[in-house]
């Protein structure tokens, strides 16, 4: 068995911060934010929350693949802003939608996360544990943004994605996933954004070495999707699509290149959102879901990277 994408789903707050907005509180413009990163606007939550957004873009995604809530065996949330530290989020997710036979469990691996809960979801089904797992990427970065930093704020946005994996009889597709402890300096976040009395309550900020971050993805991310088509015999030209996280568009287009691959197969909507970490993978495939951009019997690389440092690559043949 192997596990098929069935549903997916989104969720963005309402609040949208443009360039020029933040041009007022730190020294920059919509021109050179635009040159070095892609990124045009982003979404700011205020009333939504890292539960409501994972709930919300997990509701939508139960609802495509058609099965009831009672159906789903297993809630992964991807994020590293949870609301609280515990009860994890995938169990307020759990509450929310009425999924009462899931077991629950949250997994932080930043930008990689959504990634590396979609290959935990497929080891889940191919074991035959599970049946039907819903997997969702969440985050409220503005809660650990320093918005004085030119360097982060105008990079980051807030944001949900969801996908329902059920298993069905196909080909099981092997992923590549690496990490490297000793990089971990170039992008680090070493407090907590959580909520006391109803107030946000920042502890700490994400701190980014730019330049090593951006050298470390341009590298990585065209060797996890060379390693993921050797391990499972395929070529570039077998892909219909590389969705890939969307943290810069220098970074995508770079990988286009170093893979020798046309850039219309890397689809991007960094410029409406930024970087929303483990959100960025969900939100961007229900788009293309969404808009019929995806067929049936297609196939995709899902490519990840941030913080840990971690990478990875997956491939997925679309079953919608």
């Amino acid at each position: 068995m192997t596990g098929m994408i069935c549903g997916t789903g989104a969720c963005v707050p309402e609040r949208i911060l443009d360039n020029s907005e933040i041009a007022e509180f730190v020294d920059t413009s919509d021109q050179w934010i635009r040159e070095r990163t892609g990124v045009e606007q982003r979404r700011i939550a205020r009333e939504e929350t890292t539960v409501s957004m994972a709930a919300e873009a997990g509701r939508q995604a139960v609802e495509e693949a058609g099965i009831s809530p009672e159906d789903i065996d297993m809630i992964i949330t991807a994020t590293a802003t949870p609301d609280q530290i515990f009860p994890c989020t995938a169990c307020e997710v759990q509450k929310e939608l009425g999924a009462v036979r899931a077991v629950c469990f949250d997994m932080n691996a930043a930008c990689s996360g959504f990634l590396f809960a979609y290959q935990t979801a497929q080891a889940y089904i191919a074991s035959g544990i599970c049946r039907n797992i819903l997997i969702t990427g969440s985050e409220r970065l503005s809660g650990i943004v320093d918005w004085k930093d030119r360097g982060t704020c105008i990079l980051f946005g807030d944001g949900a994605g969801a996908a329902l994996i059920r298993a069905k009889e196909g080909k099981q597709y092997l992923p590549f996933a690496c990490s490297d402890g000793t990089g971990g300096s170039a992008l680090t976040c070493p407090g907590y954004a959580g909520k006391q009395d109803g107030d946000q309550k920042v502890i700490s900020h994400i701190s980014m070495d730019g330049r090593e971050v951006f050298q470390f993805a341009v590298r990585r991310v065209p060797e996890a999707v060379r390693e993921v088509l050797k391990k499972n015999d395929l070529k570039t030209e077998d892909i219909d699509w590389f969705v890939l996280h969307q943290a810069n568009q220098r970074i995508v287009e770079a990988a286009a290149k170093r893979l020798k691959t046309e850039i219309k197969k890397f689809p991007m909507n960094l410029q409406k959102y930024g970087n929303t970490s483990s959100a960025s993978i969900p939100i961007l495939l229900n788009e293309l879901n969404r808009s019929g951009k995806l067929k049936k019997g297609q196939k995709l690389i899902l490519a990840g990277f941030g913080a840990g440092l971690s990478w990875g690559a997956s491939v997925l043949e679309w079953g919608i």
